[in-house]
């Protein structure tokens, strides 16, 4: 918790001015400071949707990688995130939407489909780690290309979607997290009621129903809750790798893969990497700004790689 606490602290100090940690406290606590704009209406918003969003992908990855007992099952591998993606670059292009309230449906709706069509593409209920990894890997390529071309062929789509697709907290507002809070708390509250018979069903169907959980209600629960989870975060923040794919490869470090302790501790690990992406980024490109989404992919293939190799991805 005081590492979360010093990341949200330097979210709140850095950007294209710099504050001190008195004008940050003046800036959050004086309407007449001249910091209290520049930290209510821009840095503080975004360092909550980073807390936010954080939180989702942490927890959305780890649910995904106990479930499938797949090290390398992350929301954005699997094509969740690029199915949120696609319905709402449809919704930009068909519709004219734009707004957070409509795009968050949209991208519940595109999480869910891409979820649905992964599990039964590689096989439903007999899906292998193997087969969902392939599936997803194919899923987001040819969505995230359709993508691409809606961004080509619609010149007011692109300039809605250029920086939403490479994944950004800079769009946060004062009403952005409130609007995604209700999705969010009902994933997150969905994943941790689980996590007993999720530890069960990670040891097998049949040892699953020995120990009294239901493998079946269990799926269903979980690809509830990283639909909710993600696709949230996403209609918010547009797809951001990896930081679904690496909180619980380090938090599973010192917790095990029991999910009735890694679930709650990626809750607190996922935000403090996605906050320490977005304040890399601010500090990296001054006087603008690099994206979390760029931020996060440079970082985080590199840290995948040197774990992969000291052999810390280790199945859940």
């Amino acid at each position: 918790m005081l590492l979360l606490a010093t990341v949200a602290g330097l979210s709140l100090a850095f950007g294209a001015n710099p504050l001190s940690p008195t004008e940050v406290w003046h800036g959050l606590t004086d309407p007449d400071h001249p910091a209290y704009a520049v930290v209510h209406q821009g840095r503080l918003p975004r360092t909550l949707l980073g807390l936010t969003a954080g939180a989702a992908l942490g927890v959305a990855g780890a649910a995904m990688q106990t479930l499938t007992r797949n090290p390398l099952a992350d929301p954005g591998l699997l094509g969740i995130n690029a199915g949120a993606s696609a319905a709402v670059a449809t919704a930009t292009l068909l519709l004219g939407v734009s707004g957070l309230d409509h795009q968050i449906w949209y991208a519940l709706l595109g999480a869910a489909a891409v979820t649905v069509a992964v599990h039964t593409i590689a096989g439903g209920p007999q899906a292998t780690p193997a087969r969902l990894a392939l599936a997803g890997a194919a899923l987001n390529a040819a969505l995230y290309s359709y993508v691409n071309a809606v961004m080509l062929i619609d010149s007011a789509s692109l300039e809605r979607l250029r920086f939403w697709t490479v994944g950004s907290l800079a769009g946060a507002r004062t009403d952005t997290v409130p609007r995604l809070l209700p999705f969010i708390l009902l994933g997150l509250v969905l994943a941790l009621l689980v996590t007993r018979p999720l530890a069960a069903l990670s040891l097998g169907d049949d040892s699953a129903r020995a120990l009294g959980a239901n493998p079946n209600l269990v799926r269903g629960v979980v690809i509830v809750a990283v639909t909710l989870l993600c696709g949230a975060a996403t209609a918010a923040c547009g797809p951001i790798v990896f930081v679904g794919l690496l909180a619980p490869h380090l938090v599973r470090a010192f917790t095990g893969p029991d999910p009735r302790r890694l679930l709650p501790w990626c809750l607190v690990f996922g935000p403090v990497l996605l906050l320490t992406a977005d304040v890399v980024g601010r500090v990296l490109g001054r006087p603008g700004e690099l994206q979390v989404g760029l931020v996060t992919a440079v970082i985080g293939g590199p840290l995948f790689l040197h774990l992969v190799r000291r052999g810390r991805v280790a199945r859940p």
